[in-house]
């Protein structure tokens, strides 16, 4: 009877059962999907060769660790057993770290923007069989999501001939958009007006930043606008630039207690940040500052560099030597912004009424909170006005305020705050980059000590095989390298190999140029990974700069001045692409711009 139990089982059983592939994953993004009730699917070629032996739609959901709506997602959809069966039963469900796949992640991000006007993650896109984008969306509340998996089910089983032919025309469409016509080169110094004019149109002379809702630091456009400043005096550039600096170091973006900046912030007046701390924000945000601080001969902006700095090297190592990804958004309650956030009563417990109370002024913890969990500490009174106050010396208020700032420091040590590990090639190269401009211009050796220090790590832990990683996850290298890590680390090492000689690290960054123009660019443009396993992302003149500096424009400029023949004609075709993408739309193209700026010099 048992057998035959058994035997009726296994017949009855669905012939193509999923299993979830994440538990226990080098990634922790994606380990912390693995008890999810969806049987998650790895990226790659096995998943698409399931979707198209199953003929059913793949469901790509890409996030990362410190994502807030990421988790909430998690707990609102993916840990409910009704979606759960329905994604297993008709799709074949994807989890992807955005981290680990940034080149298809950065594909799928373009092509929702193009077709329905923004993006941002979690990123869910249903992909066909053959893996044509067919619909998708960012965050949706789980009444919402099951009924868009009950009817895209449906319209899949009755027209699937009709629903295929769609997704196919509309990448069609997409790429008959980015088609180009003719072209007229314009001077670069009319590139370099257009782009001011473009910046200082959508800026914000009165709270800074560019738009008027979301602020994001806007790192690689910050720093184009600071190096053409340099050129040519502009009033109207100065008052936009220094009211962003000083608004993103003093408000919500920043953590004043801790160190470090937040990703963005969810309003115009930078005060409410979305909290996850990000490597690459510490990274590119310390050269704005850097730059800026020697522009406008202000110490207080070197200071702000040197801070963020310094919070990275102390709170970001990881165990291999390298730098971690990110801090979470969330806590282990699943609270936004819980290790940050400050209560009167908290700060009675902590400091006592006469300290407390120093804190909420300096702090600008007064009067109704930042958040229902709590005030975020900003910047509120200065030490001078404190001090007149207390019948102080300003020396002596600064004491005080740095012993308050270590007991709270202290305290929210303990509080728990979830972190990525995973050490990312890419984030590590701006890193070691940023730190080689700190101890140039700062005169401070242990700035390229430490670059020194995570170059020789990234070269032992993530150059195996004359092949480059993307990162190193638990104890062992994860991901395909793509034009952003081999971008971001030949640059990195070209900037440290101006302060500290090495020739071992030398005769890396010229093999890494070499293999990176080899493996990412052709006369057609560039490929941002070797591999694509899915029709559409095909190559691009250049990069465009987003979150992150354009990759293509970082290798392009550590690859200024190289001796090899072969680099020095790829580079010299790369130059000429580039400059139709930075005349159309040279707010999205800084970097490229700075490259053509300094090629021509």
């Amino acid at each position: 009877m048992l057998r035959i139990c058994l035997l009726w089982a296994l017949l009855l059983a669905p012939a193509f059962a999923l299993e979830n592939q994440l538990r226990d994953h080098p990634s922790p993004y994606l380990a912390m999907h693995g008890d999810d009730p969806v049987a998650w699917q790895d990226w790659g070629e096995a998943a698409l060769a399931q979707a198209r032996e199953q003929d059913k739609l793949v469901f790509v959901s890409s996030g990362y660790f410190s994502c807030h709506w990421c988790h909430v997602m998690q707990r609102e959809s993916y840990k409910n057993p009704q979606i759960a069966a329905l994604l297993n039963e008709h799709f074949i469900p994807v989890k992807l770290d955005r981290e680990l796949h940034p080149a298809l992640d950065a594909y799928l991000i373009d092509y929702l923007e193009r077709t329905q006007g923004q993006a941002g993650w979690p990123l869910n896109i249903f992909l066909t069989p053959e893996g044509y984008p067919l619909i998708g969306a960012t965050y949706v509340p789980p009444d919402r999501f099951e009924q868009l998996l009950e009817k895209l089910n449906a319209t899949w089983e009755n027209e699937r001939s009709r629903t295929r032919n769609l997704a196919r025309r509309a990448l069609l469409q997409v790429i008959a958009n980015k088609a180009q016509g003719g072209f007229e080169p314009m001077p670069l110094g009319e590139l370099r007006l257009s782009f001011l004019r473009q910046a200082l149109s959508i800026g914000d002379p009165m709270e800074g930043g560019f738009g008027d809702q979301n602020k994001f630091p806007m790192s690689p456009q910050l720093l184009a606008m600071l190096e053409l400043r340099g050129e040519q005096a502009s009033p109207a550039l100065d008052t936009l630039l220094q009211v962003t600096l000083d608004q993103m170091a003093s408000q919500g973006l920043r953590d004043q207690l801790g160190g470090g900046f937040y990703r963005y912030t969810v309003d115009p007046s930078w005060h409410v940040p979305h909290f996850e701390k990000m490597l690459y924000t510490q990274a590119q945000l310390a050269r704005v500052y850097l730059l800026a601080g020697r522009l406008y001969q202000r110490d207080d902006y070197l200071a702000v560099a040197r801070d963020t700095l310094d919070f990275a090297l102390r709170e970001m190592r990881g165990q291999d030597g390298l730098l971690i990804a990110s801090f979470s958004a969330v806590d282990e309650q699943g609270e936004e912004g819980g290790p940050y956030l400050w209560h009167e009563q908290q700060l009675l417990e902590v400091l006592g009424a006469e300290d407390a109370r120093l804190a909420q002024r300096h702090w600008s913890m007064q009067g109704p909170p930042t958040l229902e969990s709590g005030h975020l500490p900003r910047q509120g009174e200065s030490v001078e006005q404190l001090a007149a106050g207390a019948e102080m010396t300003a020396p002596e208020m600064r004491q005080r305020l740095a012993d308050i700032r270590g007991r709270l420091l202290q305290a929210r040590a303990k509080r728990d705050l979830p972190a990525d590990t995973k050490e990312l090639a890419g984030w590590n190269g701006l890193m070691i980059g940023a730190l080689a401009i700190a101890a140039q211009q700062l005169q401070e050796p242990r700035y390229a000590d430490a670059a020194l220090s995570l170059a020789k790590n990234l070269r032992e832990r993530l150059w195996q095989g004359g092949e480059l990683w993307r990162a190193r996850a638990g104890d062992k290298p994860v991901g395909a390298a793509s034009l952003q890590d081999y971008g971001f680390v030949a640059e990195g090492l070209a900037r440290l190999l101006q302060v500290r000689d090495d020739a071992q690290l030398r005769a890396w960054q010229r093999q890494l140029l070499g293999s990176a123009w080899q493996r990412f660019f052709s006369d057609a443009g560039w490929r941002v990974s070797e591999q694509s396993l899915i029709p559409g992302m095909g190559d691009k003149p250049a990069e465009g700069d987003g979150a992150l500096l354009a990759p293509s424009a970082m290798l392009m400029r550590a690859s200024l001045g190289s001796a090899d023949p072969a680099i020095a004609g790829q580079l010299g075709k790369a130059l000429a692409l580039s400059r139709r993408p930075v005349q159309e739309e040279p707010f999205w193209h800084a970097s490229h711009l700075l490259v053509l700026r300094e090629a021509a010099q």
